[in-house]
């Protein structure tokens, strides 16, 4: 049996750019207080919310060193670290041990991708290579690539292969990989709108988009199920849907940066390729907000 990295809700952080384009650390450092002070119980820096894949590798691995040392061990810290490229992940997988990060996120390689025996050489080369407890990050949608379940269990063998987050959304999928793995994987729901029946069926928690919006009642939501409270849980999952939905009706992050800032948190500026959300989603994003009493009503 494998001890999950952390049960509860994690925040997969934003990172808030300057104009100029520099990273805005002094945003980042009240982002991650903010956090921390409406009791999420861990924190990942450099996800796909945080715009990794635009990020110079100087930047990425001072945002985890900042990152790990603003938490200095008040929750968990997971580092993403993946890449494309088997010896980047590796890089990045070392700093981001180095820096004092709890845990490392990988995302399946993108693009020129692999096969699945390519994906097992891939996580068990890095595995050996590194002392902390991978997470794997299954999120087809992005990379074009998903782990099968066999590929799940057999990567649950190896002993610091911790869990995955499973962004999918193919619950076939999760529930032959948990019958499959049982407690030699872990499971984190990927998708805010799936968190509830992925915790019904054994997942240990949420790594969350919404979060950086709306910390507490995403914390609140797997807390309330850990506690027993499942009608608790369930209001908050169904009460909060038209919020999730609004923060995905464009590529995530630009829905989730622009409220923020609209509510009047420092979010910066998206990094290019991404754009500033379109007028009609946007236009539906601040109606959604204004109905969470999340903005100033119009008099």
């Amino acid at each position: 049996m494998k001890t999950p990295v952390f049960t509860g809700t994690c925040t997969a952080l934003i990172t808030p750019f300057q104009a100029g384009g520099a990273v805005d650390y002094a945003a980042f450092g009240r982002q991650i207080d903010r956090q921390l002070e409406s009791g999420v119980d861990a924190l990942c820096v450099c996800g796909t919310t945080g715009e990794s894949a635009a990020l110079t590798r100087e930047e990425h691995v001072r945002l985890v060193d900042f990152c790990a040392a603003h938490v200095a061990g008040r929750c968990k810290v997971v580092a993403g670290s993946g890449s494309n490229d088997t010896a980047q992940a590796l890089y990045l997988c070392q700093h981001a041990q180095e820096s004092g990060a709890d845990a490392l996120l990988l995302v399946t390689p993108y693009y020129n991708k692999t096969t699945q025996t390519g994906l097992i050489h891939h996580y068990e080369y890095l595995a050996d290579q590194t002392d902390l407890p991978i997470l794997l990050y299954n999120v087809p949608a992005r990379t074009g690539l998903s782990i099968t379940a066999e590929t799940y269990r057999i990567l649950s063998q190896h002993p610091r292969i911790n869990g995955t987050k499973e962004a999918s959304g193919n619950f076939s999928l999760l529930a032959e990989t948990m019958a499959y793995c049982g407690d030699e994987l872990n499971v984190w729901s990927g998708n805010d709108d799936q968190t509830l029946p992925m915790l019904a069926l054994g997942a240990k928690g949420l790594i969350s988009v919404v979060s950086n919006l709306v910390p507490e009642p995403m914390a609140e939501l797997t807390h309330s199920f850990f506690r027993g409270d499942l009608e608790g849980a369930r209001e908050i999952q169904l009460s909060y849907l038209p919020l999730m939905q609004a923060l995905f009706s464009q590529v995530n992050p630009i829905p989730v940066k622009a409220a923020m800032a609209a509510v009047g948190l420092d979010s910066g500026v998206l990094r290019q390729p991404l754009w500033k959300m379109d007028p009609a989603p946007r236009r539906a994003l601040r109606e959604t907000l204004r109905a969470f009493d999340l903005l100033p009503t119009e008099g």
